[in-house]
C-alpha cells in the first residue's frame, strides 16, 4: 500500500485516516489475517512492552555486571527533585532504560525495531500515558503507527546496527516514537512525518560501538538520548516546526552514511567508546582475559 513517507502520509491524508488505521490495513492485506488478528498480535507486543518495563523499574542488573539499576536511579531521583529536563522527559529516560535493562539482563521485550534499540517506542508511549491519558486503544495504535514507520526504514534503508550503525537502531527507533507520540498528541499525519525527518536527521552518523561486542554500553544510554529526542522533536512538530529536508530523504541521506561508515564503527566493538582503554579493561573484565601490554 506505501513505500515511503510520502506515500504512507498521502494515503492517511487522502482517506482521513491515522497513519495507524493505514498500517493496520496493510498488516491485515500482506499477512492475510482479519483485523482482530492484527490488532491481538499488537496488543500482545504491548503487554509484553508494559512487563519489560514494569521489571526494569524494580531493578535489574545484566549477566555481565556492566548494566542494571540507573532505570531505578532516575525513579528515586524524580522523587525526591524536580528534573530540569522536566518529569515527562526525564520519566520516558527511565523507561527506556527500565526496558534496555531488561533485555541486558535476558529479560522478555519486544523489538522495536531491534532489541538494542526497544526502549525508544515503548519507554516514550508510557511516558505520555501520563499526560495524555489514551484509551487502550490509542496505546495499540501508537504501536501501528510506529510500526509504519519503521517498516520504511527497514525497506528503504536499514534498522541494523552492524549494517548502518547506531543512527539505524537508535535512530530509526527515536524516530519511530516521535511520529507515534505526533499522532496520540493528536497532530496530522505530515507532522508525523516531521517529527520523524527531526528526530533522524539529529541521529545521523551515531556509530554502534558496543563494549564488549554487548548490547549494554553505551546502548542502554542511546535508549534514554534516542527517547529523549523523540519527546522533543514530536514537540517541535506539534508546534509546527519543519524539517528542511523531507523524511524520505532523511531516512536515504541516513542509509547512505552508514554504507560509507567504517566497519569499526558498525557493531564490531574495534572502535569508539568499545576501544578505548576503559573500553578494553571492560571487555578484559567481562570474558576474563588479560590484556597485553605493549
Amino acid at each position: 500500500m506505501f513505500r515511503n513517507v510520502a506515500e504512507l502520509v498521502e494515503l492517511a491524508e487522502s482517506e482521513n485516516i491515522q497513519i495507524s488505521e493505514v498500517m493496520i490495513r496493510q498488516e491485515m492485506e500482506v499477512k492475510e489475517l482479519t483485523r482482530e488478528q492484527v490488532y491481538d498480535h499488537m496488543e500482545k507486543n504491548l503487554e509484553v512492552m508494559e512487563k519489560a518495563i514494569e521489571d526494569g523499574l524494580k531493578g535489574v542488573k545484566s549477566h555481565s555486571g556492566l548494566t542494571g539499576g540507573d532505570a531505578v536511579l532516575i525513579q528515586n531521583y524524580m522523587k525526591n527533585h524536580t528534573p530540569l529536563s522536566g518529569n515527562l522527559l526525564m520519566d520516558a529516560v527511565s523507561k527506556a532504560v527500565a526496558t534496555n535493562e531488561v533485555n541486558a539482563a535476558m529479560g522478555t521485550i519486544c523489538a522495536t525495531p531491534t532489541a538494542g534499540s526497544a526502549g525508544c517506542v515503548p519507554g516514550t508511549l508510557f511516558a505520555v500515558k501520563n499526560q495524555l491519558n489514551p484509551t487502550r486503544d490509542q496505546m495499540v495504535r501508537y504501536l501501528f503507527t510506529s510500526g509504519a514507520f519503521g517498516f520504511v526504514v527497514a525497506n528503504n534503508a536499514s534498522i541494523s546496527g552492524a549494517a548502518g550503525g547506531c543512527q539505524a537502531e537508535v535512530g530509526s527507533a527515536a524516530g519511530m516514537a516521535a511520529a507515534a507520540i505526533v499522532e496520540m498528541a493528536g497532530g496530522t499525519p505530515s507532522q508525523s512525518a516531521e517529527a520523524m525527518a527531526i528526530t533522524l536527521k539529529n541521529m545521523l552518523g551515531l556509530i554502534c560501538d558496543p563494549v564488549a561486542g554487548l548490547v549494554e554500553v553505551p546502548c542502554v544510554k542511546r535508549n534514554a538520548m534516542g527517547a529523549s529526542n523523540a519527546v522533543v522533536a514530536a514537540d517541535m512538530a506539534l508546534a509546527g516546526v519543519t524539517s528542511r529536508i523531507p523524511c524520505d530523504e532523511v531516512i536515504d541521506a541516513m542509509y547512505k552514511v552508514g554504507q560509507r561508515m567504517p566497519s569499526a564503527f558498525r557493531e564490531t566493538a574495534q572502535g569508539g567508546l568499545a576501544a578505548t582503554p576503559t573500553g578494553r579493561e571492560l571487555e578484559a573484565k567481562v570474558y576474563g582475559i588479560s590484556l597485553k601490554k605493549e
